[in-house]
């Protein structure tokens, strides 16, 4: 039997949103969640949701789990290991093609915009994927998804309990609800079409770390300041003292966020999002706020190892 849509990464963040919209709006016979871990059938299955066990790292997982599907939402992998991130997705485009699954929707991310000359280390993957997906002959679209606000604390390395942020540079960044991307994500998939084309969702405002500091003073009663050492100074710094764990090398990745963040790589908006949720999507000034004011103390799970 045809499957109309399958979810990978529905125990994700993402995936678990865009699963929200589907189990709200669509009937439950033209949708299934997928997860590495075959353990988490019972969580859907008891909810009344099918479930297919798709793992990127075993190859007969995929092959049974996309089978007769006929779009697939393609979540990029949790991991920030280039190398073996680009192993999972190149084994999850082969077993797709393979299964003859008719429209591919992959998670992407907004750096660069439209461009494909993002330096980022975290973008790279995207590129490479993007540009299999285009060689596999498989219909695809992808979708650039806007950083997450959520996940402002990694980007800046910040904790309950900082009295500085020291980055290596600042630059204008389009933060985006991952509540609203995958809204977004779910109607796209659920609208059609876009065949073989890369499209942004973003919040249609920018806002720099030193704003984003100025929120959480102003929010919390905090007084945190906000120094940009050079980028050498910033991975031994932040290492140093880190409280989540995180090795320099992750730092030294960061870094290089940062240097395309300054040149603008997360500067770019788009009003497709605000055109597919029928409403303007929330700004990171009134969603960091928000995040605060629910949450003094609030944290983000990456920024620890």
């Amino acid at each position: 039997m045809t499957l109309k849509y399958l979810i990978t990464g529905a125990t994700g963040g993402l995936g678990e949103q865009v699963l929200n919209y589907f189990r709200a709006n669509v009937p439950a016979s033209e949708y299934a969640a997928a997860s590495s871990n075959p353990s988490n059938k019972a969580r859907f299955e008891d909810r009344g949701i099918a479930f297919r066990h798709v793992n990127y790292d075993d190859e007969e997982s995929l092959a049974s789990g996309l089978r007769d599907v006929e779009n697939l939402l393609f979540v990029s992998t949790n991991v920030f290991d280039n190398e073996r991130r680009d192993r999972q997705h190149r084994r999850l485009i082969d077993a797709a093609k393979e299964a003859g699954v008719k429209q591919v929707w992959y998670t992407s991310l907004a750096f660069g915009g439209f461009s494909d000359d993002s330096k980022a280390a975290v973008q790279q993957v995207h590129l490479i994927t993007e540009k299999l997906l285009k060689e596999s002959g498989i219909t695809y679209t992808s979708i650039r998804e806007g950083v997450y606000t959520e996940a402002f604390p990694v980007f800046m390395n910040w904790y309950p309990s900082s009295k500085t942020i020291t980055l290596p540079a600042d630059g204008p960044i389009a933060y985006t609800l991952r509540t609203e991307l995958g809204e977004a994500t779910a109607r796209l998939m659920i609208q059609g079409g876009r065949e073989n084309e890369t499209v942004l969702l973003t919040a249609e405002e920018t806002i720099t770390s030193k704003e984003v500091i100025d929120i959480i003073n102003e929010t919390t009663g905090r007084q945190v300041d906000f120094q940009i050492v050079s980028p050498e100074e910033y991975a031994q710094a932040n290492a140093a003292n880190d409280q989540g764990g995180k090795p320099k090398a992750f730092f030294e990745m960061v870094a290089s966020w940062w240097e395309d963040i300054a040149d603008g790589a997360l500067q770019t908006t788009h009003p497709l999002m605000r055109e597919v949720l029928g409403r303007e999507p929330k700004g990171p000034r009134d969603a960091l706020r928000e995040i605060l004011s629910k949450s003094r103390d609030y944290t983000w799970h990456q920024n620890y190892v």
